[in-house]
C-alpha cells in the first residue's frame, strides 16, 4: 500500500497550539516525526507497510504541512525540540496512547531524542533517522559540513533575513534544496503530491518564519540544552536505532554512530546505501528494511 490511504485525519489540541495528524493501521503505536522542508507525507512510501504491523502516527510538527504554526518568542523556545517534544506527548494523550514506539528523521529525530530525554517512560523504542545531537553537530562542523549544511546558519540569522531571501522564489529555495540532499542531486525521488505540498508549505511566510524559528531554536535554546545534558551525562533509556545514509550529513561526521554512544544505554546502528538524506522516499526498501525488526524488538 502506498501513501495514507484508509488513514484517518484529525486536528488536536495540545500544549497551546494545534496539530494536524494522520493516523492509520493496527498494532503497537509507531509515531512517526518528518523533517525540514517536508511534512507529514515524507512517509508516503513507507507508511503502508508500517501500518500492517504498527498503528502509524503521523503528525504535521508545529509549523508545517496543515499544523498551526505559533509566533516565535524571543528566546525561541516555541520552536524549540522540547516545546515541540511537549506537543507530541499531548497528541499521544489525546489518543490514548501511554507508550510508544518512535521513528524520527531530520527536526524530528531531534523531537524524538528530546522526547526520549525528556520523558522516557512514554518511550518504548527510538528510531533516530539521519542525524547526531544537536549540540555535537555544532561542536563538529569544518569546512564541509559548513558548504553542505549552510541552511543551519542561514535560517538562524535574525527575523526578517532569511523570511525576505526564500520569499523572493520560494519554490526554487525548496526544489533547490531538496534536490542538493539527495544522491541523485535531483527532486525525482518525491511523490508529485509531496513535491507539490513542500512547495506550497514554502510559499507561506507563516510556515516560512515557522522553519526559521525551528532552526533559531537549534541555533540557541536546543544547542544549550543538549549541552547542558552533555554535562550531566543523561543517556536515552529506551532502545535507539540510529540509521544514516552514505550520502547524508552524519556520514560527514566520521563515525556518527560513536557519537549516540554517548547518548544512549542501548544503541545499535545501520548505514542505509544508495540514498542522499531523504532515506524513506530514495531508498523506501533500505529504510524498511533497517527499522522493521529493531521496532518489533525481533
Amino acid at each position: 500500500m502506498i501513501g495514507f490511504s484508509g488513514f484517518s485525519s484529525t486536528r488536536i489540541q495540545t500544549n497551546g497550539t494545534e496539530l494536524s495528524v494522520h493516523s492509520g493501521g493496527h498494532g503497537p503505536p509507531l509515531i512517526l516525526l518528518h523533517g525540514f522542508p517536508q511534512n507529514h507525507l515524507c512517509w508516503e512510501k513507507v507508511v503502508g507497510d508500517l501500518a500492517q504491523r504498527f498503528r502509524c502516527i503521523v503528525p504535521d510538527l508545529r509549523g508545517y504541512g496543515n499544523s498551526a504554526s505559533p509566533p516565535d518568542d524571543v528566546q525561541h523556545f516555541t520552536y524549540s525540540k522540547r516545546n515541540m517534544a511537549q506537543d507530541i506527548v499531548g497528541v499521544m494523550d489525546a489518543m490514548g496512547i501511554k507508550r510508544g514506539l518512535f521513528a524520527g528523521h531530520d527536526r524530528g529525530a531531534r523531537v524524538a531524542y528530546r522526547l526520549a530525554l525528556d520523558h522516557p517512560e512514554r518511550v518504548e523504542r527510538v528510531l533516530i533517522v539521519e542525524v547526531v545531537p544537536t549540540g555535537e553537530f555544532w561542536r563538529i562542523w569544518n569546512a564541509e559540513i559548513a558548504l553542505a549544511g549552510y541552511h543551519w546558519t542561514f535560517l538562524a540569522q535574525p527575523a526578517p533575513i532569511p523570511e525576505t531571501l526564500i520569499g523572493g522564489d520560494p519554490v526554487f529555495f525548496v526544489d533547490r534544496t531538496l534536490a542538493s540532499w539527495t544522491a541523485n542531486g535531483n527532486c525525482g525521488a518525491f511523490g508529485s503530491e509531496a513535491l507539490s505540498s513542500y512547495r506550497d508549505q514554502m510559499c507561506q511566510p507563516e510556515r516560512v518564519a515557522a522553519m526559521c524559528a525551528d532552526y533559531r531554536a537549534g541555533a540557541t535554546t536546543d544547542r544549550k540544552i543538549d549541552e547542558a545534558d552533555k554535562l550531566l551525562r543523561r543517556k536515552i533509556d529506551a532502545p535507539l536505532k540510529f540509521v544514516w545514509s552514505e550520502g547524508g550529513f552524519p556520514s560527514k561526521a566520521g563515525d556518527p554512530l560513536s557519537i549516540w554512544r554517548h547518548w544512549s544505554r542501548d544503541v545499535v546502528g545501520e548505514c542505509v546505501p544508495d540514498c542522499g538524506h531523504f532515506m524513506m522516499e530514495e531508498n523506501p526498501d533500505g529504510f524498511l528494511s533497517a527499522c522493521a525488526g529493531f521496532l518489533t524488538g525481533e
